[in-house]
Formats: C-alpha cells, structure tokens, sequence
C-alpha cells in the first residue's frame, strides 16, 4: 500500500534584493569618504548626462567610448543619505515580494534594465543639457510597477495620525500606487518647481516594470509550479 505524502516547500533563500542593498549602500559609504570635489568627479564619471543619445550617431558614439554604461552605473550613485534612504526602502518593501515570486536573477535583470530605461527616459525628457542623472529612483519605480502588475490585489500598510494616536490600516496596493503614479506625471509636468528630480525617469520605470511582468507572468507561473511540484 503506498501512501502519498505532501512535498514540503523548499525554503527560498532571497539573494538580489540584499546583494542591490549592499551595492547600493556600499557604493555611497565609498563615495561619501572623498572630499565634495571627489563626488562631484565621480558623479561625472559614472553618472549619466542630459542630452544626446537621441540619434543614431549619438549611440555609436556612446557605445563606442562606453558612455552608454553609465546608464547602469549611474544607478548606484546618490545625491545625499536620505536620497539613498527613501530608495533602499523602496527596494525592500517591494523587491523582497517581488524575488519571491519572479526569482532573483529576473528581479536583478529588472532592477538593471528597468533602472537603465529610466536614466534614458531622463536624458531624452530633461530639456537642459549636461545636467548629472543619478540615483535607483527609476530601478525601485520598475520594481514598483512590477509589485503592482504581479500582486493587483494586494495590501499595503501605513500608518495615520488620528488625533493624539497612530492608526495602522491596509489599503489595496492598487489605489496608493496609482496615487504615487499620478503625483510622478505632476510633478514631471510641474518641472523644477518641485526640486532637482528626475521625474520622467520614475514614470518610464514604472510603466517599464508593469510590462516586465506581464511579458513574464508565463515564466513565473512556471517557476512557482516547479518549486510548488505541481
């Protein structure tokens, strides 16, 4: 007589999201031990400029003398501790659910590409030239608009001040996403009154991590069922 018995889940080991917390972070610790002189070199070395790459000759030119990579490196540079800060957030609240589901060499790949296609959306959007892109602003935005097109239905936690009291309520992921979504597209319209952000680069990431995971739901679905045994 042979009984069946239920597989257990194998416990997932989450790699990308703490190896980008540790590449994010330590870039900075290495940026912020140079003098102000030597951060604003390093922002123009590896950080991406306004401007250009907006014809043919301009790409070859890029990737001829590299210049195209630092639509990557820039992407592990920050302004200042709290530009580093809200970003790592970001990064943790939303690619730890996402590697779960996508796995973590698809979120790594999201995370690059997403984050490049921002910087791009940023150098052809911003209207002046030779001004410095840095920042994950535009990666944690795919990783927003993936989380979004992964889980529609899911909840989110925040906290209210009511009164002399804090009030935590979930409220469906899809209404403070699109909220977020909406803020980006005005103040990108709004242009510098709202600081020195590249705003286009967050919308392009968004929409960049929303079709991301829809091209790959199929590939994930496939993931879960093998690690599920079904």
């Amino acid at each position: 007589m042979f009984v069946a018995l239920p597989s257990r889940p194998r416990r997932q080991i989450l790699w990308a999201v703490p190896l980008l917390f540790a590449a994010l972070w330590l870039s900075y610790v290495l940026a912020a031990l140079h003098a102000p002189a030597g951060r604003l070199a390093s922002a123009l070395d590896w950080g991406v400029l306004s401007g250009g790459l907006d014809s043919v000759a301009d790409w070859q030119r890029a990737l001829g003398d590299g210049r195209a990579l630092r639509l990557f490196s820039a992407l592990f540079l920050h302004a200042d501790w709290l530009h580093l800060l809200g970003n790592l957030v970001f990064l943790l609240i939303f690619g730890v659910a996402a590697e779960r589901v996508m796995g973590g060499w698809r979120l790594l790949l999201l995370f690059l590409l997403g984050g490049a296609c921002a910087n791009l959306a940023a150098v052809l959007a911003i209207p002046a030239p030779d001004r410095i892109i840095i920042g994950a602003s535009g990666a944690v935005s795919a990783l927003i608009g993936a989380y979004l097109a992964l889980f529609p239905g899911a909840r989110l936690g925040v906290v209210l001040p009511l009164g002399l009291f804090l009030q935590f309520v979930r409220v469906p992921a899809f209404l403070l996403i699109g909220l977020w979504a909406l803020l980006q597209v005005g103040f990108a319209y709004a242009g510098p009154t709202f600081g020195a952000v590249a705003w286009p680069a967050h919308i392009a990431g968004f929409l960049f991590g929303i079709g991301y995971a829809l091209l790959a739901r199929a590939a994930i679905a496939r993931r879960l069922r093998r690690e599920r045994g079904y």
